[in-house]
């Protein structure tokens, strides 16, 4: 199985990659719960995406790297809901697999948010429920 990126961009027409958090120890515990089957879902500042960044599209499937910039694995978008941050369910939060209830789901994005351009609970998100298509294994 090859984790080479070229190889893989031609494998996967159309993807975009990008990497799980803002740390090197926060991307490579986020991609180890991908691994593990519990995070099944992720979700970004929508103004991040309306800065440039690739916004997610259902059927998709997009690489997500380490921290170094090698693939870790290739997931597939299967759902997207624009929200905002205090609209965000106990299950949507939970299904991120990061916290054991909503209260802690929001204590932790509130502070990567406010790390990453600001928080506020009105703030517009972009949440992406996905599947695991391929793992390179722990690259990280």
């Amino acid at each position: 199985m090859t984790t080479d990126l070229e190889t893989l961009m031609r494998r996967y027409p159309g993807a975009e990659t990008f990497r799980f958090g803002d740390n090197a120890t926060l991307c490579a515990e986020l991609l180890a719960l991908v691994r593990t089957g519990r995070k099944r879902a992720t979700c970004g500042a929508l103004r991040d995406y309306e800065g440039g960044e690739a916004m997610p599209r259902v059927g998709r499937r997009d690489i997500a790297l380490t921290w170094e910039g090698t693939p870790g694995l290739v997931i597939e978008t299967v759902e997207l809901v624009q929200c905002r941050f205090d609209e965000v369910t106990e299950e949507m939060a939970l299904a991120e697999g990061e916290d054991e209830s909503l209260e802690d789901w929001q204590a932790g994005h509130r502070a990567y948010f406010e790390r990453n351009g600001g928080f506020s609970p009105d703030m517009m998100l972009v949440w992406e429920r996905f599947a695991l298509v391929e793992d390179f294994g722990s690259t990280s």
